[in-house]
C-alpha cells in the first residue's frame, strides 16, 4: 500500500517481520513522513509475572512507529533512520485491550530527527503511555 506523495511508504507488516515485530502485536495502518497510526492488540502473551502488559512493549512499539515515520521522511534521498535514544513513560497499566497510536515529527534535521509517540487507549482515549524517539538519518547499505 504506498502513496506518491514524497515521505510516504509502504507499509510493512510488523507483525509478520519477525518474531519480535509480532510479539508486540503493533500494525501501522497510515505511514508518512509527517505521521504514523496504527493499533497494538494486548494480551496475555505480552505480560510481566504479575499479570499486567511488559514495559518493553510499549518501548518496541514507540521506537517502531517512530522509526518507520522518520524512514518515510528521507526514504526519496537514499537513507533510512535509526534510534539512537528512547525514552517512555509509562502512565497507566493494562491487562488486554486495543491501543491505539499516534506518531508525529517534532524535529526533522538533515541528519537526525526526534519524533513523539503516544499510546491510548481505544475504549477510552486515556494516555497508556507516551515516549520520543531521537533517530538518525542514514544511507542505505548498497547491494
Amino acid at each position: 500500500m504506498s502513496d506518491e506523495r514524497p515521505g510516504t511508504a509502504a507499509i510493512p507488516d510488523l507483525t509478520t517481520a519477525n518474531a519480535f515485530g509480532a510479539a508486540t502485536g503493533f500494525r501501522a495502518s497510515g505511514v508518512s513522513g509527517e505521521r504514523v497510526t496504527g493499533t497494538v492488540e494486548l494480551g496475555p502473551e505480552q505480560h510481566t509475572p504479575w499479570g499486567v502488559v511488559h514495559g518493553g512493549v510499549y518501548c518496541a512499539v514507540v521506537e517502531a512507529a517512530a522509526s518507520l515515520g522518520a524512514s518515510a521522511a528521507v526514504a526519496d534521498e537514499g537513507k533510512f533512520a535509526v534510534g539512537v535514544n528512547n525514552s517512555t513513560d509509562f502512565l497507566r497499566s493494562m491487562t488486554a485491550g486495543r491501543l491505539e497510536v499516534l506518531a508525529e515529527p517534532v524535529h526533522q534535521g538533515r541528519t537526525q530527527q526526534l519524533w513523539q509517540v503516544r499510546l491510548t487507549r481505544a475504549d477510552d482515549g486515556k494516555l497508556v503511555a507516551r515516549g520520543q524517539v531521537r533517530l538518525q538519518n542514514i544511507r542505505l547499505p548498497r547491494r
